[in-house]
């Protein structure tokens, strides 16, 4: 199993469900590991990263829901999924309101279960960061969907700012490297390009990064750098 598999917690007493929930959940590219007690289920939830957990209602003389109220009150925020013969709406409404994601009932398709628990990972999964360009040769910003033209001045500050991303720059400091050769007389026209830029690379979201302002402080440029070709 490669160790880049979805991990999956099981919790279940029934070793016949644990066994074949593990081989149907590692034919569908996932890794598994099982409990058969609350207890010990708990601190594999306090111990390890799971993509997601599937904990039937009733684990032997232990309740599943107790269970789950419990990782849900220690902070812990692992999709979980909770299995179990009962289908009456009173029990789905229990589990769902101590904190599990997600109720399915026995007997089930397996596809549907897999289904669910790709629906829990895709809805906890980070967003993907753009990959953004700046083409010292066309003074363009792009993107996979976006490209956007800037004058040399504009590009001139953006790659400024993106050599060093994080670090704050003065308004001063970004005057004297950009204009002042150039006989500018006033650092207001930095926050001028500035507010260029911001229009132009409007959401910012589309390119992974914004320029943010630091009161009584300068411009930084916040989140993924853009590579440079």
């Amino acid at each position: 199993m490669s160790n880049d598999a979805p991990r999956i917690l099981i919790v279940d007493d029934d070793p016949e469900i644990t066994s074949a929930l593990a081989r149907g959940l590692e034919l569908h590219g996932y890794e598994t590991l099982s409990e058969n007690r609350a207890s010990e289920a708990f601190e594999r939830f306090r111990q390890g990263a799971f993509s997601a957990a599937i904990v039937d209602v009733m684990i032997g003389t232990d309740s599943g829901i107790d269970l789950v109220r419990s990782v849900r009150q220690s902070g812990n925020a692992t999709p979980i999924l909770m299995l179990s013969a009962l289908s009456e709406v009173e029990d789905r409404t229990r589990g769902i309101e101590a904190g599990a994601d997600d109720y399915i009932v026995k007997p089930f398709s397996f596809d549907e279960l897999v289904a669910r628990l790709k629906v829990q990972e895709r809805r906890t999964r980070p967003p993907a960061r753009p990959l953004t360009r700046l083409d010292t040769a066309t003074w363009t910003v792009s993107t996979a969907t976006r490209k956007v033209a800037l004058t040399e001045r504009e590009f001139a500050l953006l790659y400024q700012l993106a050599r060093s991303p994080g670090e704050v720059f003065s308004r001063a400091e970004l005057f004297d490297r950009l204009w002042a050769g150039e006989g500018a007389s006033s650092e207001n026209v930095v926050d001028v390009y500035v507010g260029y830029l911001r229009r132009k690379l409007d959401p910012a979201g589309d390119f992974g990064f914004e320029i943010k302002t630091l009161r009584n402080r300068g411009f930084t440029l916040d989140g993924v750098a853009p590579e440079t070709s």
